[in-house]
């Protein structure tokens, strides 16, 4: 009987769990379904299957809402906001995390500020303009990284202080290695499961969002894909939601699986640091 109490609550939290994630399994299963239903099946919003499977909403969707343009739009996009994001943050916390001086204490609350300080929209539009790079895939790109700047610093450094021995470093200075080929060499390929759990947060952060593209890119063709699916939502959200569910599923395909293949380097890259 003890050892039934002991785990009563236990049982009842992984019940109460296991309910609270139909809020995210029964949408994402309508989503699915509807993707494969034709217009008028689509309308019911539930978890039945199709009568017919019409895998031509997935080829209509690609033609009419030109996903792979969109979709190459967006791994470009994210894909150099991602790898310039680690490049940056991880040498800059680097720094922080090895020299213990005033200086980088002030740079890392300064960086973690960041993490709370809104985005000012119309300045940075404005500063853009100026440099004429407004409309750009590079604005776009460099406004991505600054914004995930200060969650990266933040994991880097905390990382790399419980981590990384400085005896590394020093070793590494006596045998006549330059601080870049110490970082390179040495020290970021131990940091691989917080490269590995950033790389997979600001995809995810830079994948989905839609308010940086709208503001900073006039150009429909230099759209990604949450975009894509803003637009189509536009143009058949009254009658075909099958296309619609069709557009959302491609759309989320890419973090879906990223995710999948990576989770494991989640948990072990924001834990590490913390348990050593």
């Amino acid at each position: 009987m003890t050892g039934i109490r002991r785990k009563l609550p236990l049982v009842l939290l992984e019940a109460f769990l296991l309910l609270l994630s139909l809020v995210v399994i029964v949408p994402f299963l309508i989503m699915i379904f509807g993707s494969f239903k034709s217009s008028l099946e689509a309308t019911s919003f539930d978890l039945s299957l199709p009568s017919v499977w019409m895998w031509q909403n997935y080829r209509q969707v690609m033609v009419e809402g030109k996903m792979v343009h969109s979709f190459l739009n967006g791994m470009l996009i994210t894909g150099a906001a991602v790898i310039l994001n680690i490049l940056v943050t991880s040498m800059a916390s680097f720094v922080i995390a090895r020299k213990r001086t005033a200086v980088s204490e002030f740079l890392y609350y300064f960086f973690f500020i960041g993490m709370i300080a809104p985005m000012q929209l119309i300045p940075t539009i404005r500063l853009f303009k100026e440099l004429n790079l407004y409309g750009t895939y590079l604005s776009v790109i460099l406004i991505y990284c600054t914004i995930n700047m200060a969650f990266s610093i933040f994991l880097y450094t905390g990382f790399i202080r419980t981590t990384i021995p400085q005896a590394l470093d020093e070793v590494a200075m006596l045998e006549g290695a330059s601080l870049m080929r110490i970082f390179f060499t040495i020290v970021f390929p131990l940091i691989k499961p917080i490269n590995i759990t950033i790389l997979i947060i600001v995809f995810m952060n830079i994948w989905n969002d839609i308010n940086i593209p709208i503001f900073f890119l006039s150009d429909p063709d230099k759209w990604t894909m949450p975009l894509s699916v803003y637009q189509f939502f536009g143009m058949y959200s009254g009658s075909n939601w099958n296309l619609v569910f069709a557009n959302l599923v491609l759309t989320a395909l890419p973090v879906i699986l990223l995710y999948l293949f990576c989770q494991r380097f989640i948990v072990s890259g924001l834990t590490t640091g913390a348990v050593k």
